[in-house]
């Protein structure tokens, strides 16, 4: 069977909602899936690169399914344009544009103040309180493309409330790409309160995908 694996958000981890609540729902069909911790324990000096390794030591070279939520939905997008050993993608509200939606979070002087210091402090979700990031990330993630052209069959769910990552860039892929479809939600960028609403939806595609 093909192997799954779950990509968490940014300052998320393993434990987070969604990974949990996938992970019961698949192991109800007894399949098992992995949640690799995308930061390595180091999430001061988190890069994509360093992301994009942690999900090559867990999937290995055979055929493996991503599910990505946010950061983790660019990850899985990232990692699916690279390696066609991917069978499919279901990505949440992917963090399409990454680097220059941060710079429009952010705005340029706090930008440009998080480049000259070297850190920024971020609530980590995980960790339940703020911690520093460094500007490494920003640094490499100048390396990759904000929407990358990965070629497998994909599944995009998106709130239409979502204030975090907007709508917009899943709704321009998805016009773009055939391989794709995109499903909206009338919720924000979580998504925790229609889990019910993508699994109805999910589990029948990842089904087929996998070969079930």
């Amino acid at each position: 069977m093909v192997r799954i694996l779950y990509l968490h958000g940014f300052a998320s981890s393993p434990v987070s909602r969604k990974a949990s609540f996938f992970k019961d729902q698949l192991s109800g069909h007894g399949i098992s899936l992995g949640v690799p911790d995308l930061a390595g324990g180091d999430f001061r000096n988190l890069t994509i690169t360093r992301q994009l390794e942690s999900v090559e030591r867990e999937a290995g070279t055979d055929p493996v399914f991503l599910i990505g939520s946010s950061l983790g939905g660019y990850l899985a997008a990232l990692y699916a344009a690279r390696h066609p050993e991917v069978t499919g993608v279901i990505l949440l509200a992917p963090a399409f544009h990454f680097r220059e939606h941060w710079v429009e979070i952010m705005g340029t002087d706090q930008f440009a103040r998080w480049r000259d210091t070297g850190e920024v402090m971020v609530y980590h979700y995980g960790e339940n309180r703020e911690v520093p990031l460094g500007f490494q990330l920003m640094e490499d993630a100048e390396k990759y493309e904000p929407c990358p052209d990965f070629s497998q069959p994909g599944l995009i769910f998106h709130g239409t409330a979502d204030t975090v990552v907007p709508i917009k860039y899943s709704e321009d892929f998805a016009a773009r790409h055939p391989n794709v479809a995109l499903v909206t939600l009338q919720s924000g960028h979580e998504m925790t309160d229609v889990l019910g609403n993508i699994w109805a939806k999910a589990w029948p595609y990842l089904a087929q995908a996998i070969g079930l």
